[in-house]
């Protein structure tokens, strides 16, 4: 099955080069819509300075002169970058897709037993979420700080993390390797989401409090307020909770049958418990004791760095009953 590897690692390159052209449609589409209220803004005060209205209406296009046509409320290009970035994206999702299933047909097994391709799987989740949310709400100002992660995520995992598709241990060779490691990449995938959601939270609340660094960075315009971002990103770590709670007890029931005990301490272990206590404790804040804003935000940020830790740090760093799950599963 060595042709099927080979173009399964064409197509995530493939992938990554669709996503990086969705990265810069969706931030030229950011950079137009800021532009497009900059000119509002710019129109209300020369009409008032006329003796135009100033008050709500200040911000509306002027009627056209009777000698030429009205001028579009919106450029041309922007409603024709947001429409590359969105296709750019919906390819990219399915040339990854199509990448992890020869990837699992060249190796004759599931496709996420290593950190190359957790990588894969987890990174294709993470767009799946962005996108099927984008089907009922107007999610795109997420759109480059997700896809710029994700092409992050590939090109890290096909110069770094990438080993050739082989099989696993005897220890992974259970249908607990599909329910137990792809729940985890699933709450992976929506962990990012939200964490992306979280730092925009931040950006946002912070310009709006006056930060200085922050006061060119008009594009910050056209992301909803702080408290929508704040909900978003509530609603996103909610479901990875779930999940990843799942994963934890999956864990515990695949360890039972593979090595007779439910919890060990295992580096592995320890940090994905870590992970669930500092999720379980941003939610118990969050819904019980009032805390939101910054405070919520930084919570979501620290569970991420974990999150990230457990996959990379751990794996690299430590050496356990799940050392298989690094570079060299095979071995």
């Amino acid at each position: 099955m060595t042709n099927a590897a080979e173009l399964s690692t064409l197509l995530v390159w493939a992938s990554a080069t669709a996503l990086a052209i969705a990265l810069v449609a969706f931030a030229v589409d950011l950079a137009r819509r800021t532009e497009v209220r900059t000119d509002a803004r710019t129109r209300a005060r020369e009409l008032a300075a006329v003796g135009g209205p100033a008050g709500p209406d200040a911000g509306r296009a002027a009627p056209p002169a009777p000698t030429s046509s009205a001028a579009p409320a919106v450029p041309a290009g922007r409603g024709k970058a947001a429409g590359i970035a969105m296709s750019t994206t919906w390819l990219g999702t399915a040339m990854l897709l199509v990448a992890i299933v020869l990837r699992g047909v060249a190796a004759g097994r599931t496709p996420w037993a290593n950190m190359y391709e957790f990588t894969m799987v987890g990174s294709f989740v993470a767009l799946v979420a962005f996108l099927a949310v984008n089907l009922r709400k107007d999610l795109r100002f997420l759109g480059a700080f997700v896809t710029g992660l994700v092409v992050l995520f590939l090109v890290l995992g096909l110069n770094v993390f990438y080993v050739a598709a082989t099989g696993v241990q005897p220890a992974l060779q259970s249908y607990w390797l599909v329910i137990h490691v792809g729940v985890a990449i699933t709450a992976t995938g929506i962990f990012t989401v939200a964490f992306v959601a979280s730092v925009l939270q931040l950006l946002r609340d912070h310009r709006d409090a006056g930060a200085p660094l922050l006061a060119g960075w008009h594009w910050l315009d056209r992301v909803p307020g702080a408290t929508s971002l704040e909900a978003l990103s509530f609603r996103f770590n909610a479901v990875g909770f779930v999940l990843w709670t799942f994963t934890i007890i999956g864990g515990a029931i695949w360890a039972e049958h593979a090595w007779g005990r439910y919890w060990g301490w295992d580096p592995k272990e320890v940090w994905s418990f870590v992970i669930w206590v500092v999720y379980a404790a941003y939610l118990h804040a969050r819904t019980t004791r009032g805390w939101s804003g910054r405070r919520a935000a930084w919570f979501v940020v620290v569970g991420y760095a974990c999150v990230l830790f457990n996959f990379t740090g751990v794996n690299l760093l430590f050496t356990g009953k799940h050392s298989y799950s690094g570079l060299n599963p095979g071995n």
